[in-house]
């Protein structure tokens, strides 16, 4: 089960919410959410105080970007346990609700370990509930850390590409505190740019057909008073040819072992741009996006999203909390088939580096990236159950 609470009109002079946290109500625990899908228009929370309702706000895009699905997969674990359900079936429901996302199933098994390791030493359903808990924390605080360590590694390969600042950055979907723990991921790099008074402009792609870039980046870069303009995904190509862009900076969704990127549809072709132009195509994603055991870009496997999405436009905010599917405005003709992939991937060789919390993989091989990734696969967890793969 979901509620909405209102908290606020958007704008730059109002309190950020934070994009997902743990409440606990005299009712009981819940994952409370800011409901992504009625943003920029104003500021909502989700309350789930059940897995179902946090596998459909993940569905439905009110919980999104890689980073912070793996959070609310590890603590929708912690809220299955703490409230009696079937942590198994949680498990198994939470990875599947978007399967391209690595770092969904990654939280979910961090958590889900954690429950059962509690289990198997002897713990009672509340102490293996706290457990679980713990290690929700865990992944989100690791979170945190991850973000501010790719921002300062991203800014560094920035100096080395483009020495002397003032840079032009383009972007596509969003990739910044919506998505994190922390500031986030490319977009986090970014800041730090603007921050450090190197950022010139930032290009903001509006990222169809559910335009994360105009209505969440540039939401974001708002509030942080960064110099940018939203253009139109067909644009890009435009602003290549005059000379605009100094460097595409963009988030993964998963990364495979060869290097090869998943991003939301639209990477691809800014990559085959960004290469055309000689303009360096840089991923900035945490280890635990990448995932070694999927051996190329071609054994990704791309979530197909309803075809409504591309036939509709459809305005959350505009419709009121609860609008069914199919109420928005139709956009194309009754019965229009659509092919809308929500990813696409960008091979390796496209990618001038990949930004880590654990180091820049450049050139991106399936050797360097595993290097990279080996220095934090195997950790002690912070919650205390032993060493955790990542």
């Amino acid at each position: 089960m979901a509620d909405r609470h209102e908290v606020s009109e958007a704008g730059a002079a109002s309190p950020a919410v934070p994009s997902l946290r743990w409440g606990e109500l005299p009712e009981g625990p819940v994952v409370v959410l800011l409901d992504q899908t009625r943003l920029p228009a104003e500021e909502v929370e989700l309350v789930c105080t059940d897995v179902p309702a946090l596998v459909q706000a993940i569905q439905t895009l009110a919980v999104r970007g890689a980073p912070l699905l793996g959070i609310a997969g590890a603590y929708g674990i912690a809220l299955a346990a703490a409230r009696g359900f079937d942590v198994e079936e949680a498990a198994a429901v939470l990875a599947g609700a978007r399967p391209t996302a690595a770092n969904l199933g990654y939280g979910v098994r961090r958590a889900a370990e954690a429950y059962r390791g509690a289990v198997a030493g002897g713990a009672g359903p509340q102490e293996a509930a706290a457990a679980a808990l713990a290690e929700a924390r865990a992944v989100h605080a690791e979170d945190v850390e991850a973000s501010a360590r790719m921002a300062e590694r991203g800014l560094e390969l920035l100096g080395e590409l483009l020495p002397g600042g003032g840079h032009r950055i383009l972007t596509h979907c969003n990739t910044g505190a919506l998505v994190s723990g922390g500031e986030g991921t490319a977009l986090a790099v970014a800041l730090a740019a603007h921050r450090a008074g190197e950022l010139r402009r930032l290009w903001v792609d509006e990222t169809r057909p559910l335009l994360q870039g105009a209505r969440l980046t540039a939401y974001e870069a708002a509030r942080a008073g960064m110099a940018y303009a939203v253009l139109a995904d067909g644009a890009a190509g435009s602003l290549f040819a005059a000379g605009e862009v100094d460097a595409v900076l963009i988030g993964a969704d998963r990364i495979a072992a060869d290097g090869a990127v998943a991003n939301k549809i639209g990477s691809y072709p800014l990559a085959v741009l960004a290469r055309y132009h000689h303009v360096p195509f840089v991923v900035v994603a945490p280890t635990s996006t990448v995932d070694l055991a999927t051996a190329d870009g071609a054994a990704i496997e791309v979530e197909q999203r309803p075809g409504r999405e591309v036939t509709e436009f459809s305005l959350p905010h505009r419709q009121g909390a609860g609008a069914a599917p199919g109420t928005g405005v139709a956009v194309a003709p009754l019965g229009s088939l659509a092919y809308n992939p929500a990813f696409d991937v960008t091979p390796a060789e496209l990618v001038t580096a990949i930004v880590t919390e654990a180091g820049v993989v450049s050139p991106v091989t399936r050797e360097r990236l595993a290097d990279v990734c080996s220095v934090s696969r195997w950790r002690k967890s912070r919650s205390g159950n032993g060493m955790m793969a990542e």
